[in-house]
């Protein structure tokens, strides 16, 4: 499968805005739903001390995971950061192994040995979700290569938070990017927060990502991070283009997140007027409000919630349910053939060396 880079494209300048079918409108919906129920369950397994290590939430992104995913092919690849339950759910992740994971069970997606940090699910195309700030933007490019290469016209969106703008990567994987002409969209979670600092009293212009787009010869495009349509639509508009060969884009979402940093974090470091002005901006409140201005029943909208709720009663009973996993599983998975045998046995003719006194 061949890909014409010849023709023009139109540039990404900024928000894209139009009308979002009542079925993608409802299932976005459905989406963030289920995002938000899910990451209250976590929490709440979270303080019965279920959950193994911190959690990082994304309660009030919601709305950046659910309008790129629903703009995504199934065989399109992401990668995400360690806040990165949203994106999971949004991709279709079943619910039970990824509550599993968190709970450090066996039925975990990765047995347990992930946690919240570490997800992968690489059936739907999701490569990781990382730690390190910034180290998934140069790895996506590689994934992104690769599509190019094979011609498949899979595109790669890459998540990452405002924080990592100021990691060296972020320059060097937008830069080859644009040089290689890559299948690969940019997503800027931007939450205004690093850590436990403001992103811009530390930054020298206003949109961390996108005021640096046009070193790299990229547009500028800023979005509200919190209107799922504009998300939906703008992502739609550059994965498009990126899989028709125009190249990369970047976006940056402005969003917010509910609590701190992790949940060690109580986030007493932000202005309670700022908190409140941006509680009133909550995805899930503005877009239901949307939803019924547009005709949606309220009533169809409960149910939608309720069905949610009972799914979620369901994967936290078989993911509490899962065996702890045996030790056995900290030898697997460690080197590129899934064992470690090859790394810390000798082989048959080392055997034969050794007996020899041949070999140490």
């Amino acid at each position: 499968m061949s890909v014409d880079t010849s023709a023009a494209f139109a540039p990404l300048t900024g928000p894209v805005s139009g009308d979002v079918s009542e079925e993608t409108a409802l299932s976005l919906y459905r989406t963030m739903s289920t995002a938000r129920k899910f990451e209250k369950r976590a929490y709440d397994l979270f303080l019965q001390n279920l959950v193994k290590g911190t959690t990082h939430l994304g309660i009030g992104q919601e709305a950046v995971a659910a309008g790129v995913a629903a703009a995504m092919r199934p065989d399109d690849y992401s990668f995400i950061t360690y806040r990165g339950h949203n994106h999971l759910v949004a991709r279709g992740t079943p619910l039970a192994p990824l509550m599993a994971e968190l709970l450090g069970r066996d039925n975990g997606l990765m047995h347990g040995k992930g946690g919240s940090m570490h997800l992968i699910d690489a059936e739907r195309g999701i490569l990781g979700s990382y730690a390190i700030i910034g180290a998934q933007l140069v790895i996506a490019n590689g994934a992104a290569w690769s599509a190019q290469y094979r011609g498949t016209e899979q595109v790669t969106v890459c998540f990452f938070g405002d924080g990592a703008t100021n990691i060296g990567a972020f320059h060097e994987a937008l830069n080859f990017a644009v040089i290689w002409n890559l299948p690969v969209v940019f997503v800027c979670e931007n939450n205004l927060y690093m850590e436990y600092t403001r992103i811009d009293s530390v930054t020298a212009v206003q949109n961390p990502a996108a005021d640096r787009a046009s070193a790299y010869n990229l547009d500028s495009v800023v979005i509200d991070g919190n209107d799922p349509d504009e998300v939906y639509l703008t992502a739609s508009a550059a994965i498009a283009r990126a899989r028709a060969g125009g190249g990369p884009a970047l976006i940056e979402a402005v969003t917010y997140r509910h609590g701190g940093h992790s949940r060690a974090d109580p986030a007493k470091y932000r202005d309670p007027g700022e908190v409140r002005a941006w509680m009133e901006k909550d995805p899930m409140i503005t877009y239901r409000e949307r939803l019924i201005g547009r005709g949606f029943d309220p009533a169809e909208l409960d149910a939608v919630d309720a069905e949610i709720v009972t799914e979620i009663d369901a994967a936290t009973e078989e993911a509490k349910g899962g065996a702890w996993p045996d030790l056995s599983r900290l030898y697997t998975n460690v080197w590129s053939d899934g064992g470690h045998a090859w790394r810390t046995e000798p082989r048959a003719d080392q055997a034969a060396q050794q007996k020899e006194g041949l070999a140490p």
